[in-house]
């Protein structure tokens, strides 16, 4: 049995943190590769890392002192070294990389330094190795990573060690370093999952797992106990803070199964991702998440005969392709079609969009509906579960809520209604009282 386990940066802020991570690792001998992210916060005022060393690059650059947030930085891991007792010589470390900025260090190795030494000091504190990535991820020239190369590399590397490696980087062709995107520390996590074909992919974050609702909305909302990774798309399409799509692609491809778990409450089981679940069970809940986005436009064409007129979606559509629009939704009826736009997006050129569907198809009506929010109730047992829709529907029609927009899947994994902006919030809570709690 094999884990990859990746800690964020809540669960790598100070010393405190570094003792939680060190007894959720002992308490599963199968945890035998690491990856961290930099120090994040330690309270709501306070500072990430990755944040300061940015800063620290645009002192440089417009050649203002540097000193003060060199301090913070250093400072953080001096103290974190200090507290737990290290052996490792952080001074020296500190030395050479402030020798670097005074010499005309890059931007992105300058900012992977919050990993590195993550990673150096915990590799010290459990007496793991240290494996740094630029030995092992390789980007192409074009900034896209060569999974084969580096699959490849780190299996040489890593196999059948403890090793600690720093998320968030690697090494281009030529050697310098090259930060992901932001969030990048998790894609690292899943690319060593699935280089090492791992049983399991745990993600350590500051939450216990991903919830059903925004709790912004919804107080206290249930966490999702497992979820299909076309559900969990779904949910991250419709505006859900899940996690970085570079996550989930390299662990879905080899159907390693992915745990969001808390690095505050180890016993919490989180939520498990994986492709389907053989073992379902179909109780009464059968929505697995809510939720939704605000201020779409519907476009509403109407047209005696447009069902059997040929073309006539098409030309539609291809005004909106025209200008640049993405069309989100396109439910439809025998002599008419309402077409859903980002308002946004759109609003530049939507009156032009109008006038160009009236040249191409001369439609009876075309009107514009503003200040649409669409919700999305995602479930994978809808399709077993006869009267979903009706449920639904009964739901918010009880609570007052008018629905101007219909749309669901041939999937049947979701279920989207468009309300009036102001039935926003109340949409999502008639929606989780009714159907989860």
């Amino acid at each position: 049995m094999l884990k990859v386990a990746k800690f964020g940066g809540s669960s790598m802020a100070d010393a405190r943190q570094f003792q939680k991570v060190k007894a959720i690792i002992e308490a599963d001998k199968s945890r035998r590769v690491i990856v961290v992210s930099a120090a994040g916060k330690r309270f709501s005022d306070d500072h990430k890392l990755t944040d300061l060393l940015y800063l620290c690059y645009a002192h440089k650059k417009y050649g203002v002192s540097c000193d003060s947030v060199f301090g913070m930085i250093a400072d953080r891991y001096r103290g974190i070294c200090a507290e737990l007792g290290l052996g490792l010589d952080i001074e020296a470390e500190l030395c050479a990389l402030r020798e670097e900025i005074d010499s005309g260090i890059s931007q992105d190795k300058l900012v992977s330094r919050g990993e590195y030494f993550s990673a150096r000091l915990m590799a010290d504190y459990l007496g793991y190795d240290f494996l740094d990535s630029e030995l092992w991820l390789r980007f192409n020239f074009d900034g896209s990573i060569d999974r084969a190369q580096s699959y490849e590399l780190l299996e040489r590397l890593a196999g059948g060690r403890r090793v600690v490696i720093p998320g968030f980087y690697g090494a281009m062709p030529d050697g310098s370093i090259r930060v992901l995107t932001r969030g990048g520390s998790d894609v690292t996590g899943a690319l060593c999952a699935a280089a090492l074909d791992a049983d399991v992919y745990e993600n350590w974050t500051d939450v216990s797992g991903i919830l059903m609702a925004d709790p912004r909305i919804v107080d206290n909302p249930d966490t999702i106990e497992r979820i299909t990774y076309n559900e969990l798309r779904e949910l991250s399409y419709m505006g859900a803070q899940v996690l970085h799509e570079g996550t989930v692609f390299p662990v879905r491809e080899k159907n390693i199964p992915l745990n969001i778990r808390n690095t505050n409450k180890p016993e919490h089981p989180g939520t498990l991702i994986m492709e389907s679940f053989s073992d379902e069970l179909f109780g009464e809940r059968f929505i697995t998440g809510i939720a939704g986005r605000r201020n779409f436009s519907i476009v509403n064409i109407a047209k005696t005969g447009m069902s059997s007129e040929v073309g006539s979606l098409r030309k539609i559509l291809e005004v909106f392709e025209k200008h640049n629009i993405c069309v989100e939704y396109t439910p439809s009826g025998i002599d008419s079609v309402s077409v859903v736009v980002s308002a946004d997006k759109a609003k530049q050129a939507l009156f032009s969009v109008v006038g160009e569907i009236q040249k191409a198809i001369s439609p009876d009506s075309v009107q514009i509906t503003e200040g649409i929010s669409v919700i999305a109730a995602v479930g994978r047992r809808m399709a077993f579960k006869p009267g979903s829709s009706g449920r639904i529907f009964a739901a918010l029609g009880a609570n007052g809520i008018n629905i101007r927009m219909i749309s669901q899947g041939p999937e049947e994994l979701n279920i989207i209604v468009g309300v009036n902006d102001a039935d926003f919030e109340k949409t999502v809570q008639v929606l989780y009282d009714s159907f989860v709690k």
